[in-house]
Order: structure tokens, then sequence, then C-alpha cells
């Protein structure tokens, strides 16, 4: 029988849905749900900075292994550079060496401030699980 029929007047009254459980299982469930939630987000948290935290350090040992490389090769270009105008262009070694270091000085002026703007732009905090933390307690205050 539908809701919309009508009802026989000596037929009992329709039995409400049986409940699933009490309000205070109700409430425990939601609790219990809502510290596993917490749970699996801090979980994600600590992944997600590990990840980062690998990738720096992967990063950062390929740059000082570079770093040094190129002191070495900075070094002997140098030298060979002021070497070269001294020879060539009869320049005193005083002034050879003055014009090397400041070509040099402008290379790496640029380079540096190329670096800050890059790192300006690097966020180390771990922005998916912030977004969603911030999400779920939108969520539960609403």
């Amino acid at each position: 029988m539908t809701d919309t029929e009508a009802r026989p007047a000596d037929a009992p009254p329709p039995t409400p849905p049986a409940v699933a459980g009490t309000v205070t299982g109700l409430v425990s469930g939601i609790v219990d749900d809502a510290q596993k939630l917490l749970g699996q987000q801090v979980q994600m948290l600590k992944a997600e900075v590990k990840e980062d935290f690998r990738r720096s350090k992967r990063a950062a040992e390929f740059g000082a292994a570079g770093i040094v490389l190129l002191t070495v090769g900075f070094l002997a270009l140098v030298f060979a550079l002021a070497h070269f105008l001294h020879e060539n262009h009869h320049f005193s070694m005083w002034a050879s060496f003055g014009i090397t270091a400041l070509i040099f000085l402008g290379v790496g002026g640029a380079l540096a401030v190329t670096s800050y703007i890059l790192l300006e732009r690097f966020n180390p905090l771990p922005d998916k699980t912030m977004g969603a933390l911030k999400e779920n307690l939108t969520w539960k205050t609403s």
C-alpha cells in the first residue's frame, strides 16, 4: 500500500522504519569516523613532508656536486682568460684579472637573481594535505 492510497479504518498504523542504532551509537560512529579521517590526514601530511624532504635532499646532493665541479672549472677559466688577455692583448696581469673578475661577477649576479626568483616561487608546505584538512574542518564546523 502506498502513502497516497486510502487506508481502511480498522488497519493498524504503519510502523516507522527500524533505526540502525541508538543516537549514542550514531554519535560514536561519527566521532570514530572523524578520528579515523584525522589520522589518515596526519599520515598523508607525514608522507607528503617526507616526499618533499626526499626531493629536496636529492636536489641538494646534485647541487653540491655541481657547485664543487663548477668552482674548479671556474677557477681554471679565470686563470685562462686572464692569461689570454695578458698574452694576446698586452694588458697588465692585474688588469687582465680585473676584467675577468667583472665578467664573472656580472654573470654570477644574474644567476643569483634568477635563483632568488625561483626560490621565492617554491613553497615547502604540504599544500594538498593542508587544503584537504581545511576542507574537512570547514565541513565539520558547518
